[in-house]
């Protein structure tokens, strides 16, 4: 497994950027490569999918967490069950003060498997390429969360 980990500061409170990332209907918004989420209960969430030239559609389980000794939240996630490869991470969001945030994610995942389901180069490249998109996805987030206000 390869583990990738990022953050970025939003200026928001911690509880604008926690309530995002729990609205599955935004993914879309600021997660490249998801053309439709949807919640389905309380802890799972259904993803479709576009990469490589391929539609998928993924389940992932979600499960929210304290973080003990901060003051922060962590969102764990990984794929149930769907076509592709197999992904775990989680989001911490932080607060800096009552109107900023930090925001990580960590994301591990196979690199075979990923490329098998996305295509893409392999090896280092790779590993640069899904870094990019996973910062470039931050950014994303950013964007939304400080002008949805």
């Amino acid at each position: 497994m390869s583990t990738i980990e990022k953050q970025i500061d939003v200026s928001v409170p911690a509880d604008v950027a926690w309530d995002c990332l729990h609205s599955v209907e935004s993914y879309p918004q600021f997660v490249d490569g998801v053309r439709e989420a949807r919640p389905e209960g309380k802890r799972r969430a259904h993803l479709d999918l576009e990469g490589g030239g391929k539609v998928r559609e993924v389940d992932a389980e979600i499960t929210d967490r304290a973080k003990s000794g901060t003051k922060g939240n962590v969102m764990l996630w990984h794929t149930a069950h769907g076509e592709g490869a197999e992904l775990k991470g989680a989001f911490t969001v932080r607060a800096i003060d009552d109107q900023h945030t930090q925001v990580q994610v960590r994301v591990e995942y196979d690199p075979e498997k990923t490329r098998d389901t996305f295509g893409g180069p392999k090896g280092f490249a790779q590993s640069d390429a899904i870094q990019e998109l996973v910062q470039h996805d931050l950014e994303k987030f950013k964007d939304l969360v400080e002008h949805q206000r």
